[in-house]
């Protein structure tokens, strides 16, 4: 199985997962293009992205179930609407923003370029926290004052690339629909129903998808409670 991680992820923010899934699966966690220990290559394109799932999906024995969490979860589904060899697809909250949620995070691609490019990495970071995440000023003046903003800035080069991969939050229904793995979206009892509502869409894009819901916070679900999940779609 292989864990794709989202904005702000590298391979050890899924090491806890892969742990509670080790039982049962081999996992592979990696670090995505530009993180990490992983190397990159300028401009930027979402085809490397998913030569790279490939690569990993290779080196898992040449075909792997898929969780995606947030833009790693688009990542993925974009990955299987094109081919690869995905038995089974999972999708945490991939951001898409559907019905009467649509605009309500705005497409940041050509900001977020713009402070990276003036190596403004704080001014990314914030954007981000701000606008996408939607975090209040005062939270994210509070993680300023943090050792954690430090591992957010390192990362920040990165930011750009999750938010062309979520393309604004359009769902890409048409290529969904290309998607022949079994395939599961995930959301949590504790996010904001934008995030939610889009998951589920995500789901009913999919030829014969499902969707779930399971208790949890802000765009997370502690590995115990999301891992019995996982297991019990992927191996029933």
């Amino acid at each position: 199985m292989v864990l794709v991680g989202g904005a702000f992820n590298d391979r050890n923010t899924t090491r806890a997962l892969g742990a509670a899934l080790a039982p049962d699966f081999t996992v592979f966690g990696y670090d995505r293009r530009g993180r990490g220990q992983s190397g990159d290559t300028l401009p930027y394109e979402i085809g490397r992205e998913i030569d790279d799932l490939a690569a990993v999906i290779a080196a898992a024995g040449g075909s792997a179930a898929v969780y995606g969490v947030s833009s790693g979860a688009v990542l993925a589904a974009l990955a299987a609407a094109q081919g690869l060899p995905v038995t089974g697809l999972v999708l945490f909250e991939p951001p898409f923003q559907v019905g009467s949620h649509v605009g309500v995070r705005k497409d940041i691609t050509a900001q977020l370029i713009e402070l990276i490019a003036a190596d403004d990495r704080d001014g990314a970071v914030e954007t981000f926290l701000s606008v996408s995440v939607g975090l209040p000023a005062e939270a994210i003046a509070g993680m300023r004052a943090q050792p954690v903003w430090g591992a957010l800035t390192a990362i920040a080069h990165t930011l750009p690339y999750d938010a062309i991969v979520t393309a604004g939050g359009r769902l890409p229904a048409d290529r969904l629909t290309a998607i022949t793995a079994p395939t599961l979206a995930v959301d949590s009892t504790g996010s904001p129903q934008w995030l939610r509502d889009g998951s589920r869409a995500a789901a009913e894009a999919v030829p014969g998808g499902r969707s779930i819901s399971l208790d949890g916070g802000y765009h997370e679900v502690p590995p115990a409670t999301l891992a019995p999940a996982l297991r019990e779609f992927l191996l029933s």
